[in-house]
C-alpha cells in the first residue's frame, strides 16, 4: 500500500524516521507534504526516494492511507477540502487526541483510524494508542496493527481514557525528561559535579531503568522497594519526595485535561459553523 503524510513537523518527521528505520514501507511508497514545503524537501534529503507533493490533493490522489499530522484546529478545514477526493477504500489516520473517531468519521467518506504516537517510537519502542472507526474493514485494521507493531506496541483504547493515556504515552517523555533535567540542575548547584557528568549519569540511569522494566525483572513498586533500603540514603530522598511532590501530578493532569476540553470545544465550534 502507498502511504501519505500531511504535516512534517516534529511528530510527522519522527513517524517517517520510525517507518524508514523499521522498514514499515519503502521510500518510494511514501508521499509527503507540508504547509512549509521546504520542510518536506528537507526530509527528502534523508530519504531521496520519497515523493514530495506540492499540495494535499496530490497526497490524497496517490495514497491509500493518509496520516494527518497537522494541528487540531487545522484538521476540519483540511478534511473538508479533501472530502471530494477520498474514496471508501482509503483510510485517514489522525494522530491528534481531541478529534474523536466519531467526529472524524462525520467529516470524510472513507475509513478512519486514530493513532497517537510517542517520541519513543523513534527508537522502535513504546506505545501507540489506537482507536478504529466503525466503517474500517477488518483487512485494513489488521494491516495497520501489523504495520504499527514493527516499531511500537499498538494498544487499543476507549474514548474516555484518551487524554490520560496520551498524557502518559505521548507527553510522558517530556514530563519526566523535565524532572530529570531539574535533578541534573540541582546536582550541579548543590555539589561539585559538572552538569555534563550529571547528565551522562542520569541518561545512563534511565537506559538501565527502562531495561530492568523491559526485561521483566521488576515492576515499578518492586524496583523502588529493592533500591530503597530502610534507614538508608535512598529512603531519606524518598521522604523528601513524599513531602514535596504533594498534588503536583494531580494539578498537571487537571491542566492537560482542561486544555484538551478547550481544544474539543474549539473543534465543536468549527463543526457548528460549517
Amino acid at each position: 500500500m502507498k502511504w501519505g503524510i500531511i504535516g512534517t513537523g516534529n511528530m510527522g518527521e519522527i513517524l517517517i524516521d520510525a517507518w524508514m528505520s523499521a522498514k514499515v514501507i519503502n521510500q518510494d511508497e511514501l508521499y509527503v507534504t507540508n504547509r512549509t514545503i521546504n520542510k518536506a524537501y528537507k526530509i527528502q534529503e534523508k530519504y531521496p526516494n520519497i515523493h514530495v507533493c506540492e499540495d494535499v490533493n496530490q497526497v490524497a490522489a496517490a495514497a491509500d492511507i493518509i496520516y494527518i499530522c497537522v494541528k487540531p484546529l487545522e484538521i476540519h478545514s483540511l478534511l473538508i477540502d479533501l472530502y471530494g477526493l477520498l474514496t471508501e477504500d482509503q483510510c485517514i489516520v489522525s494522530i491528534t487526541s481531541p478529534y474523536s473517531i466519531e467526529r472524524l468519521e462525520s467529516l470524510v467518506p472513507c475509513q478512519v483510524a486514530r493513532m497517537i504516537p510517542s517520541i519513543t517510537n523513534r527508537a522502535l519502542a513504546g506505545i501507540t494508542l489506537v482507536s478504529f472507526g466503525d466503517q474500517i474493514s477488518n483487512l485494513m485494521k489488521s494491516y495497520l496493527l501489523q504495520s504499527w507493531r514493527l516499531y511500537s506496541t499498538p494498544t487499543i483504547i476507549s474514548e474516555n481514557v484518551t487524554r490520560m493515556s496520551s498524557d502518559i504515552v505521548s507527553c510522558g517523555p517530556a514530563f519526566f525528561g523535565y524532572l530529570a533535567q531539574a535533578f541534573i540542575n540541582a546536582a550541579e548547584k548543590e555539589t561539585k559535579i559538572t552538569k555534563e557528568l550529571a547528565a551522562k549519569l542520569t541518561e545512563e540511569m534511565f537506559i538501565g531503568f527502562g531495561k530492568l522494566l523491559d526485561d521483566g525483572h521488576y515492576t515499578l513498586p518492586q524496583l523502588i522497594e529493592k533500591v530503597c533500603v530502610k534507614g538508608g540514603v535512598t529512603g531519606e530522598g524518598i521522604k523528601v519526595l513524599e513531602a514535596e511532590i504533594g498534588e503536583m501530578f494531580n494539578h498537571l493532569i487537571q491542566k492537560t485535561h482542561a486544555k484538551y476540553e478547550e481544544d474539543i470545544e474549539k473543534i465543536s465550534h468549527q463543526t457548528l459553523q460549517e
